[in-house]
């Protein structure tokens, strides 16, 4: 009996990735996958035997997607590009890719805060891989003095805030349905647009590469006379 196409399980995952940011792990019914895919029930146990091995393919499949489009710095890389050059690389993957799926991230947090075990799982195995992958790139930029010298989770921390969370945060209260319609579409095109993400990574590297100002000295303060002396 000749094995069922692969075209099948891809079209499984693809309904879910598009089912996830409004159900949810716990939300998504393997009812509800077969019928947005046009699979019968039978073929999704085929493929997957259980919801939550498709959970975690579908959790998976959208962060290899991302993880894929990171910079893997080669020897010929490092020549060929600056150090500044390859972390604005690795910004805008992440940041576009944050951008396009800021409704699957924000389930995945919303997920994870509720102790669901299969996004708590896949949080732990997978996201250290691009935190390591782009620290990697910064402190390379900081060890050639590219980059102010300061902690790495600082850093990662600052590039994080800056370009991806107003994508969540924004994002959230624009998807809530609770705006005007003319506020809707102005913070989609200052905060959540392609240009804004790249103008955050613009700011983001400006202020990574500029040092710190010196500390000045608080300059003494003049001492008071006493009364009765000259």
């Amino acid at each position: 009996m000749a094995r069922p196409s692969r075209n099948l399980d891809r079209a499984l995952i693809a309904a879910g990735q598009a089912l996830y940011p409004s159900t949810g792990c716990a939300g998504l019914t393997i009812r509800q996958v077969a019928d947005a895919a046009g699979v019968n029930i039978g073929m999704f146990h085929y493929h997957f035997k259980t919801r939550e091995a498709f959970l975690r393919a579908v959790l998976e499949a959208n962060y290899e997607d991302m993880f894929s489009r990171l910079p893997v710095v080669t020897e010929q890389l490092a020549r060929d590009f600056s150090h500044t050059d390859l972390l604005r690389h690795a910004l805008k993957a992440l940041g576009h890719w944050s951008r396009e799926h800021r409704g699957f991230i924000a389930r995945l947090l919303a997920d994870c805060m509720a102790h669901d075990p299969v996004a708590r799982s896949f949080f732990a195995a997978n996201f250290p891989r691009h935190l390591e992958r782009v620290g990697q790139i910064i402190a390379a930029a900081q060890q050639a003095g590219a980059l102010r010298a300061m902690p790495l989770p600082q850093a990662m921390a600052f590039c994080a805030g800056a370009i991806s969370l107003p994508l969540i945060a924004v994002g959230t209260v624009v998807d809530s349905g609770m705006l005007p319609a003319p506020r809707k579409r102005s913070l989609e095109a200052a905060v959540l647009s392609a240009a804004a993400v790249d103008e955050r990574i613009e700011l983001v590297l400006h202020a990574l590469g500029t040092p710190l100002p010196a500390t000045r000295k608080a300059a003494p303060k003049a001492s008071k006379k006493k009364k009765g002396t000259s």
